[in-house]
This record gives structure tokens, sequence and C-alpha cells, in this order.
């Protein structure tokens, strides 16, 4: 099952990372000065992630691939890992797409 893990940086600011159901990270946020919109990114993110026109597809210059999930305002709300081949990135997307909506929200307590 997939879930949208909530965690707390060095520096106290809060980021996600939306997980697969085999562990794998599928989108990571940016991060956030307060919780409260660390979880409105998480909202938008389950909002968005079933519209395909949402996702932009970028070539890094190293030549692998990676996509971004915009809001409807073309604000980035998320970016995937990078991927050697197209058809990689298509199944981020396409994994994104399915999981996003119903994953669960697990808050991670800091590393002591």
């Amino acid at each position: 099952m997939a879930k949208f893990e909530v965690k707390v940086a060095k520096n106290g600011q809060f980021y996600f990372n939306l997980k697969a159901g085999n562990g794998e990270i599928i989108l990571s946020s940016e991060m956030y000065t307060t919780k409260r919109a660390c979880m409105n990114g998480i909202a938008s993110v389950k909002k968005n992630a079933p519209e395909e026109g949402r996702y932009e597809v970028k070539t890094a210059a190293n030549g692998k691939l990676h996509f971004n999930l915009k809001a409807a305002n073309h604000q980035v709300i998320g970016s995937s890992q990078m991927y050697a081949s197209e058809s990689g990135c298509k199944n981020g997307i396409a994994s994104v797409m399915k999981n996003a909506p119903e994953a669960e929200v697990v808050e991670i307590a800091p590393e002591a």
C-alpha cells in the first residue's frame, strides 16, 4: 500500500515522500516551513495526481528523465527521482496517478 511519509528536516522544515507499496520513493516534495503547509501539499498531490495533464517530463543534464507534478496554478507540488529510460519515467507517473489519491499519511518521528 502506498503512503505519504511526512518528515522534519534538520533545519526544522517539513517535507514528504510518496512511497509505492514496494517502499520505493515515487514523488518528493519541496521543503515547507509549517506542518500545515506540508499537509496542504499532500492534499494537492492527492487532488492533482489523477490528471495526466499535470505532469511535466524533463531531461536532466546527464540525460536521465524525471517529472514534476504541478497544481492547477502551475506550481510544482512534487518531483520524481531520476529514470534511465522513458518507459521507467512513464511507469513512475502511472504509479503516482494510481497510488497518490488513496495513499495514507504517516508522520515519521525525527531521529534522535
